[in-house]
């Protein structure tokens, strides 16, 4: 096992100097061509060190797929960080002078490290380990390629839908099965009816998740908010800032920004007693992870699931996840690309779903299932789940596999990191001080257009 050192302050402005370069797209002369990477021998002998992924403190989905890689290589010595993706130990890691030979990372962040070339394209790596993106969800493929060339394998796929409080609805005499989401004057009256409690209430309407989730509204507006090549900041688009004053207007009923997470601060997201049991919310658009919360929690909520849709009443989701990919400096290529292949094939993925329904079954909960980047995985999981005896999950769950089919999401951009603190820090500016929408995405507009072009030279 290799000894893994922890960089210091120099070495970190170092690197991030040195990763500064780029070019047209984001991927400039600089980038790193790749090595030719062979396939991994069963019997390789390797150390690789993964970074942004855990093991000891993962649940089975993880482990499972980790124990068949080393099943399959028993001679690769595996190690971890032990935590999630953060940028500054990323950075911190690879200019340690022992860099991770893989890295787990969002793919809303990937192309800010595409662009600074301190991750390998996986021409070789694909070929070599027979990897078929062409498995995967085309949203998520195009998360991790850039000008043709994939810098990373998707892992797993989030979905963002409406997660409604059935007997809210229904008691503000409201159909959820039939109400139209695409009708923003009939969302503002809804919120209206379904807030209870004015300035300090006891049930909001409909929290418009802000400023996380502004692309959901703005590309449901007409207009997402970077250009498709994730060259081009789309912020100042007047559609943008419709979009944010009309979600930002949902809670005033509530009496405004504060009283409305003030109370929203006391829910039990996450455990028995939360938002939806104890009737503190009508409505939220969500990921489809929170529906194996809510199973877990409190399987017998009344919940209706419906897709988001644009004003148009189109279906549409803003689709993300993390991915798997390969340092430039990785010291061990080979292996690593075998436990990229390992981790995201579909037998690894039936295994972990097969996991993840012995322990749902072991606490006598529902299993509903695992939502994967690899569509043939999923067609497979979802084929053989069984939720008959909890039919709003059982419906709940068809609606998240049907709207992965109208799946948006945010292109890889040399500056994605920055992109996304521009829009949420913008939405913050208009919520908390009422400063003009238009104005401050203007503004912001401009700052993130300078980052993305500085990044892409």
């Amino acid at each position: 096992m290799r000894a893994r050192s922890t960089a210091s302050g120099l070495a970190l402005a170092l690197i991030a100097a040195a990763c500064g370069g780029g070019g047209a797209g984001g991927v400039g002369d600089n980038t790193p061509q790749g090595e030719e990477i062979t396939a991994a021998p069963s019997d390789a002998q390797a150390s690789l060190f993964v970074f942004g992924a855990t093991y000891e403190t993962g649940d089975e989905i993880a482990k499972t797929r980790v124990d068949r890689f080393q099943e399959l290589y028993p001679s690769v010595d595996v190690e971890f960080s032990e935590s999630g993706f953060e940028e500054q130990p990323f950075l911190s890691a690879l200019a340690s002078g022992d860099p991770p030979d893989v890295v787990n990372i969002p793919r809303n962040q990937l192309g800010t490290f595409i662009a600074r070339g301190v991750l390998d394209p996986l021409d070789s790596c694909l070929e070599a380990e027979g990897i078929d993106m062409g498995v995967f969800y085309e949203s998520a493929v195009e998360q991790v390629t850039v000008e043709g060339v994939a810098y990373a394998v998707p892992e797993f796929f989030n979905s963002r839908l409406w997660m409604i409080n059935t007997k809210a609805f229904e008691d503000a005499g409201l159909n959820p099965d039939e109400f139209d989401f695409s009708d923003w004057d009939a969302i503002a009256d809804a919120n209206e009816k379904l807030t209870k409690g004015g300035n300090r209430p006891t049930r909001l309407g409909i929290d418009p998740k802000l400023p996380e989730f502004l692309p959901l509204w703005a590309v449901a507006n007409g207009t997402p908010v970077i250009s498709d090549d994730g060259m081009e900041s789309q912020l100042d688009d007047p559609a943008v800032a419709e979009a944010l004053e009309f979600a930002n207007s949902l809670h005033e009923p509530a009496g405004g920004r504060t009283s409305f997470l003030d109370f929203r601060d006391t829910w039990d997201f996450f455990g028995a007693k939360n938002q939806f049991a104890q009737d503190q919310l009508a409505a939220m658009p969500m990921e489809q992870w929170y529906l194996t919360v809510l199973a877990e929690a409190s399987p017998d909520v009344d919940l209706t699931v419906r897709p988001f849709e644009t004003r148009d009443g189109e279906p549409i989701t803003w689709a993300d996840g993390n991915s798997w990919a390969i340092p430039a400096e990785s010291q061990d290529k080979a292996a690593a690309c075998a436990f990229i292949r390992a981790m995201t094939e579909k037998d690894a993925w039936l295994a972990a779903a097969e996991a993840r329904a012995q322990t749902a079954k072991k606490e006598n909960q529902p299993n509903t299932g695992v939502y994967t980047g690899n569509r043939e995985a999923d067609e497979e999981i979802f084929a053989n789940l069984d939720l008959g005896e909890w039919p709003w999950l059982e419906e709940a769950v068809q609606v998240v596999r049907d709207v992965q089919e109208h799946a948006w999401s945010l292109p890889p951009s040399p500056a994605s990191a920055q992109f996304e603190n521009a829009y949420k820090a913008a939405g913050d500016e208009v919520m908390n001080q009422g400063t003009d929408a238009e104005q401050v995405l203007t503004q912001a507009d401009e700052r993130v257009q300078r980052e993305i072009d500085r990044a892409a030279r």
